[in-house]
């Protein structure tokens, strides 16, 4: 029960279609089941509720709130439903990120428009959802904020607006850190490897017309750690651990859960 009594939002927190666990409904449940309320919010409030369902059957306490992530108003309108229903916020995980699924491009192909809308739903979601939970958590001078960003902020990555926006979810936590230490608000980012996740398996599947095992295949391989993904389990554990008591002096971290394979990478 390490997040006992504490009250969480998690955007994001529903799923695409496809197989296995995505990362934020993995982490909505997680939370749920270390004692925390959750507010799960994503765009589909089906695939939300899906979630809150799965909460509520682990013996868990979760609402399902729908907003929009491009839309601050949104955003702004599930923080406060969260704070009144609750009288305070401890936890914001941002979950939400597209890459091939939002049309995402080489630098040489990418569109003003895809461009434009990747950033509003990788970036300027987060920012926003920050801008809104912050003066709550100043207040109250503690709070933990958990942003997922990504190793394609770090590696050879071939899809540039997926790549700069989660190297600016980075950017961004740090200085949600440094800027809000005095207030006793912590601030880190995740970021996840070659996951096996419906976004990120079959998502591409779909797009490139292949089977999901042979999708899968190709990235398990590539993975240092016994050649095998990991799970939205994998993400919710690592964000369990920063948005805990436990991570009590843990802030700016931008924290690997890709199973070493950043490791290959640099050499």
């Amino acid at each position: 029960m390490r997040l006992e009594n504490k009250i969480a939002i998690v955007v994001g927190a529903g799923q695409g279609p496809g197989t296995g666990i995505g990362n934020g409904r993995a982490t909505a449940l997680r939370f749920a089941q270390e004692g925390a309320k959750v507010l799960a919010v994503d765009r589909d409030i089906a695939s939300a509720e899906e979630t809150v369902a799965m909460i509520a059957k682990d013996g868990g306490a979760a609402v399902a709130y729908a907003a929009d992530v491009t839309k601050e108003a949104t955003l702004a309108a599930a923080i406060a439903a969260a704070h009144q229903r609750w009288g305070r916020i401890d936890i914001l995980h941002n979950n939400v990120g597209v890459s091939i699924a939002g049309g995402d491009a080489a630098p040489t192909d990418i569109t003003e428009e895809t461009f434009d809308r990747i950033v509003a739903i990788n970036l300027r979601g987060t920012v926003m959802a920050c801008k809104h939970v912050l003066p709550i958590m100043r207040r109250q001078h503690a709070g933990a904020i958990v942003n997922i960003s990504s190793t394609a902020a770090i590696l050879n990555y071939p899809l540039v607006t997926y790549k700069a926006t989660k190297a600016a979810v980075i950017a961004y936590t740090q200085q949600l850190a440094i800027q809000n230490a005095e207030y006793g608000v912590r601030a880190n980012c995740i970021l996840p490897g070659l996951m096996d996740t419906p976004m990120a398996v079959d998502t591409r599947a779909r797009v490139g017309n292949r089977s999901r095992a042979e999708v899968a295949a190709e990235r398990d391989a590539r993975v240092p750690l016994r050649h095998k993904m990991g799970t939205g389990w994998d993400v919710a554990n690592a964000a369990l651990f920063l948005a805990s008591d436990e991570a009590n002096f843990v802030t700016g971290v931008a924290l690997l859960v890709d199973g070493g394979a950043a490791l290959n990478a640099r050499g």
